[in-house]
């Protein structure tokens, strides 16, 4: 069996690529290796947004391991332009998985972008993987792996969050896991 740990980066002081970690996200990102401890973790990834490395780096320090970055776990981007109504429109993108606005990615090429990763982190020797991202990737992948995720998925994420994706026989479970002890 194999295991994906989904990590939604902890809290941050913007949404550029460089936006650093508070001092909360900080404590957030000890406590997130902390949950981690009795897990076999063997490999660690995450997007190159600073905010999602500072989440990982405490957690690969725990295990003796490097971050790995990949630009397949980067945020969505919704449009390049300014879009006051950005949140409906958002929502939008959940039951349209092939809007896309100006400038920015449809949910399913997002999708397909960030899932490539997963499948092809499932042919590596590793059986626990960390994969840090952000929670717009995040929820599109739990979407793409079952269709009942969606728009008030992503709004009850937190920051962090984790999701369990365990893949055995040709079958996904997801399993949020971050609340039933940190919540």
């Amino acid at each position: 069996m194999k295991h994906f740990y989904l990590v939604r980066h902890c809290q941050a002081e913007g949404q550029a690529p460089d936006a650093a970690l508070t001092p909360l996200g900080r404590q957030q990102a000890e406590a997130l290796a902390s949950f981690f401890r009795d897990i076999p973790v063997q490999r660690v990834i995450a997007s190159p947004y600073l905010r999602a490395r500072d989440t990982a780096e405490p957690l690969a320090r725990h295990f003796g391991l490097t971050v790995e970055t990949d630009s397949r776990l980067e945020e969505r981007v919704l449009s390049s332009q300014s879009m006051p109504d950005w949140y409906e429109r958002l929502r939008d993108t959940f039951s349209d998985l092939a809007l896309c606005y100006a400038g920015g990615e449809s949910s399913r090429t997002a999708m397909d972008r960030g899932f490539s990763l997963v499948q092809e982190a499932l042919l590596a020797p590793c059986s626990h993987t960390v994969l840090v991202t952000h929670g717009g990737l995040l929820s599109l992948l739990l979407k793409q792996l079952d269709d009942s995720y969606g728009f008030a998925e992503w709004e009850a994420l937190t920051n962090p969050d984790v999701y369990r994706l365990s893949y055995q026989e040709d079958k996904w479970t997801i399993k949020r896991v971050w609340n039933e002890v940190a919540g």
